[in-house]
């Protein structure tokens, strides 16, 4: 195929998904840094539930919180704008200072509100798992923590940064991209031949174009030694290394917000895969209360499809057949909220369902070594190849 053809191919398909991606903006309401809380509100926000503790005390009545369920579907509304979010009228549990159950949490959640209000005075930052080891034997595990985090920023409302709790980085970026950290310091990763850290906090992002978001650190890593992003120009890669963590997420928002940039998704054609891109696009259940801070519907699954294993005739020998766990978990994300209006989605996962099989994105290398960045993400790029 000719370069001026190729180049009508790119303009019209790049092009397409651009007015899609107008109308999402205009659906999708503020960004994520459009709602600020100050240190004020979150004081008042605390004040408020000791508040509510010693009137229950004066009235020698035992103090209770009431959380809400983050972990209960039925909590749980799906729009195609925001991605799955949590109803304003749910279901709560309630943690009893009474109870020899409860108690033990009451005491715990009311420990790290303390830490907090005192962050918050003093203007000072910890990551959950600094809150952890402030006194290991007392909170007994970092789940717990994490778990007494997210309750209290579902509680009071109020995201975790705000709480000056920080999220420990595991991701990656990579590519055209120029940004300055809080404190001022300027990181240009155009400039590096290795990934950069995904920071925590960002100021005066400039120069995304186009972003693709890549699964597993190994297909990242193997990217940037086939100079992938210099290849195709603009281009800025993040990598969550698996699930990602809340640092990650809220990158991609922020480019999402300040660039409205195409953005895709390379995930091995697995259950865990498509769950991992479900969790950048529409969120995940236990943070469904911070949705529309975190989720890019606009995200677009480039690959690996299970309809690219069969296209692309991959050998037998560089498939897995999908174990008992993996079929539950296709079986159960085919009734997710979102697949109803993904109907290509729900082929891809027939088609996967039908075969017993999944495919590594390591797979494509049973066609060449470099099948990946050589072949397979340019034509994809090129031609539209995404859903």
């Amino acid at each position: 195929m000719s370069s001026s053809l190729a180049g009508k191919q790119d303009w019209s398909a790049f092009s397409l998904l651009h007015q899609h991606r107008a109308s999402l903006v205009r659906e999708h309401g503020p960004s994520s840094d459009s709602c600020q809380i100050t240190s004020t509100e979150v004081l008042e926000a605390i004040e408020n539930v000791m508040q509510d503790i010693v009137t229950s005390l004066a009235r020698n009545e035992a103090p209770v919180l009431i959380l809400e369920n983050r972990s209960d579907w039925g909590n749980i509304q799906f729009t195609e704008s925001i991605g799955l979010q949590m109803i304003s009228h749910c279901t709560t549990r309630k943690i009893r200072s009474d109870c020899p159950k409860s108690a033990p949490k009451f005491a715990l959640i009311l420990k790290i509100l303390s830490m907090i209000y005192r962050m918050v005075q003093n203007n000072t930052y910890a990551t959950k798992r600094d809150i952890y080891y402030t006194d290991p034997q007392l909170f007994g595990n970092q789940s717990i923590v994490d778990n007494i985090v997210n309750d209290i920023s579902c509680m009071l409302k109020i995201p975790r940064r705000s709480l000056h709790i920080m999220s420990t980085t595991k991701g990656c970026i990579a590519g055209n991209l120029s940004y300055t950290e809080e404190d001022g310091t300027k990181v240009n990763c155009t400039c590096s031949a290795t990934a950069v850290s995904v920071p925590s906090n960002v100021q005066g992002i400039r120069n995304a174009k186009f972003i693709l978001i890549v699964e597993k650190d190994a297909t990242f890593q193997r990217l940037l030694d086939d100079d992938f992003c210099n290849k195709l120009s603009p281009c800025i890669m993040i990598t969550g290394k698996g699930v990602p963590d809340l640092n990650t997420r809220l990158l991609v928002r922020k480019l999402w917000d300040t660039f409205q940039t195409p953005i895709f998704t390379l995930m091995d054609a697995d259950p865990h895969g498509i769950e991992i891109m479900c969790i950048y696009k529409y969120g995940s259940l236990s943070m469904s209360f911070e949705a529309h801070r975190l989720t890019i519907p606009a995200i677009r699954w480039l690959g690996l499809l299970p309809s690219d294993v069969e296209r692309l005739n991959i050998r037998k020998d560089a498939l897995i057949p999908l174990t008992k766990r993996d079929q539950n978990k296709l079986d159960s994300m085919q009734k997710r909220p979102y697949v109803a209006c993904q109907p290509q989605w729900k082929k891809e996962m027939e088609i996967m369902a039908a075969s017993k099989m999944k495919a590594e994105i390591q797979a494509l290398t049973s066609l060449s070594s470099d099948y990946l960045s050589r072949v397979y993400l340019p034509n994809k790029l090129r031609f539209g190849g995404w859903i």
